[in-house]
């Protein structure tokens, strides 16, 4: 009986270590796999928030670059009026909202130029940039120099060509992400 009790001792403490090692490995493999599965996780969820995060840029960039194509429409009309002191004050009053309107594309551009990707930054600033044709030909027609309404006109072209160009980076970054 002596040795029995000492075999029963033994294969109970190695099937008991054997049970406790088990565990602890298990133990172990589930800890690791509850991690990598909350850092997958974490990934997605800061993936998801720069999506939407560039999507509201590239929205707001787009609604703020029809609000700048309205106030353009404005100022075509009043450059096609006939010239005097009321035509040369609605265009000054014009020309104040532009340049407020005008900050307010350049903020847009930034915000998707921090957002990214570069394709679409690079489109936005082009965009941004498209404005200056416009700016220039009131500032030369409020200075006084000869009709500059075509040059005016002329630039709507770039310009809904450069929101195209927009349109499409940001359409191809958001697919790709």
């Amino acid at each position: 009986m002596g040795d029995s009790t000492v075999w029963t001792l033994a294969i109970a403490a190695v099937t008991g270590g054997t049970a406790v090692l088990a565990s602890w490995v298990t133990g172990r493999g589930s800890t690791r796999a509850a991690k990598i599965q909350a850092e997958i996780g974490a990934r997605a969820q800061r993936a998801e928030r720069l999506r939407e995060s560039r999507r509201t840029a590239y929205l707001d960039l787009i609604e703020q670059t029809h609000r700048m194509g309205e106030l353009y429409w404005e100022i075509s009309a009043a450059l096609g009026l006939p010239g005097s002191d009321a035509r040369t004050a609605a265009l000054g009053v014009l020309h104040d909202r532009e340049v407020a309107e005008y900050a307010k594309i350049r903020r847009c551009a930034r915000v998707v130029e921090l957002e990214g990707p570069p394709s679409a930054a690079a489109a936005a600033l082009a965009l941004q940039k498209a404005t200056g044709p416009f700016y220039e030909a009131v500032t030369a027609d409020l200075a006084g120099d000869s009709d500059h309404r075509p040059d005016f006109d002329a630039a709507y072209r770039p310009f809904w060509a450069a929101l195209e160009r927009f349109v499409d980076a940001a359409r191809d970054a958001h697919q790709r992400e």
